[in-house]
């Protein structure tokens, strides 16, 4: 049964919408949202289903989808069930803009316009007793215009049997060395998921429905030799989900294909030279038709090089369906913890944590590196 099939069904409800558009019947069809200002898009009252959401946004802040925080709350909840930046939401990390489709997500762009874009959301976010959608504008300047439509399903009452939408930004700036190694005298060894980059753990009943990664290669050459690693409802080993590489899990081989945005899978921006040092690159990949369920627990996560031996800089968004009340978030990170880093130079080095070692996939010699930047 495909969703096409059930188009024609008659539906329950009634379509509703909440959008700037300007009261006094101009076009000033914006919100101009003020620095440090927390500003509700949306509050809506009894049970529903948002259905899209449509952002576009004009900010003199060249890092503003960095520094703009969207949360969303669902059925009167204190604490949010979404809190990511708002570009990297829309599945395009490093504070930047793109062409690109999925099935779930999409920006489009000016071409030579990496920093504005309309910016689409499809997934469904069902509701029993209100939902509240936030913005924050972490920005020293005014978002000079945030033009929104938010589409919904108005119920008569709650939605049944279904779980509430989540997302999560992390990042880890670099990915350090690891610490728990599986065979001191072999560091190419690695038997846990400990040291992995932690892409996303949650508590309760649900199903993870997506990735979105942005990797800032530091090391050069190729970043994904790493694996991941699904723990579904307790710790084991193997884990319940194990995979071969980073392009393999993003549904790609031999590499990432910058070019390529599909349906479920793709690259959705890709900056500098490919495989290059500094190339920057974010790739998603969502399990609508193959969701990873889970009654208790989850834990993704995906190793940052092989054996987890490169220290490049990483940043996420999961996406996952669960019942409330959810895990407590942990705390997020400062606007400047959320910015793009500098490029960094190899030879002299400048590198956060120079390797000592040949490392996967990265072309350089650490018997040329000249100091060390602690």
């Amino acid at each position: 049964m495909t969703f096409l099939e059930d188009l024609p069904k008659f539906r329950q409800g009634r379509t509703k919408r909440l959008s700037s558009w300007d009261r006094t019947g101009r076009n000033r069809d914006y919100w101009t949202i003020e620095p440090g200002a927390r500003v509700d898009l949306a509050k809506i009252d009894g049970p529903g289903i948002i259905r899209h959401i449509w952002f576009t946004i004009s900010c003199e802040d060249p890092l503003y989808l960095r520094k703009t925080v969207l949360r969303m709350y669902w059925d009167g909840m204190d604490r949010p069930s979404v809190e990511t930046p708002v570009g990297d939401f829309f599945g395009v990390g490093h504070a930047k803009v793109s062409s690109y489709s999925c099935i779930v997500l999409n920006m489009s762009a000016n071409v030579g316009n990496d920093r504005n874009a309309a910016m689409n959301c499809y997934f469904p976010m069902p509701f029993a007793d209100g939902a509240r959608i936030e913005v924050e504008n972490e920005c020293e300047v005014p978002i000079r215009s945030f033009y929104f439509y938010i589409d919904y399903d108005q119920l008569e009452k709650a939605p049944q049997d279904m779980a509430r939408f989540h997302a999560l930004w992390r990042r880890e700036n670099p990915c350090p060395p690891p610490t728990h190694l599986s065979d001191p005298n072999d560091p190419e060894v690695n038997l846990t998921d400990r040291d992995n980059y932690l892409i996303l753990e949650a508590e309760g009943r649900g199903h993870y429905v997506g990735t979105v990664l942005s990797v800032h290669n530091l090391y050069g050459g190729w970043w994904g030799e790493g694996d991941d690693m699904f723990m579904i409802d307790g710790e084991k080993w193997p884990p319940d989900l194990h995979g071969t590489g980073s392009e393999d899990y993003f549904s790609q081989a031999w590499g990432s294909q910058p070019h390529n945005a599909f349906l479920y899978n793709g690259v959705s921006y890709c900056s500098g030279a490919h495989r290059g040092f500094n190339e920057r690159i974010t790739m998603y990949r969502f399990h609508i038709p193959d969701p990873s369920i889970f009654h208790r627990s989850i834990r993704v996560s995906i190793e940052h090089g092989h054996a987890n031996d490169r220290c490049d800089d990483y940043s996420s968004v999961a996406y996952w369906y669960q019942d409330l009340p959810h895990k407590p978030f942990p705390p997020f990170p400062k606007e400047e913890d959320r910015l793009p880093r500098s490029d960094a130079t190899v030879y002299p080095v400048d590198l956060p944590i120079p390797p000592k070692r040949r490392v996967s996939g990265s072309p350089i010699d650490p018997t040329l590196l000249k100091g060390d930047r602690s």
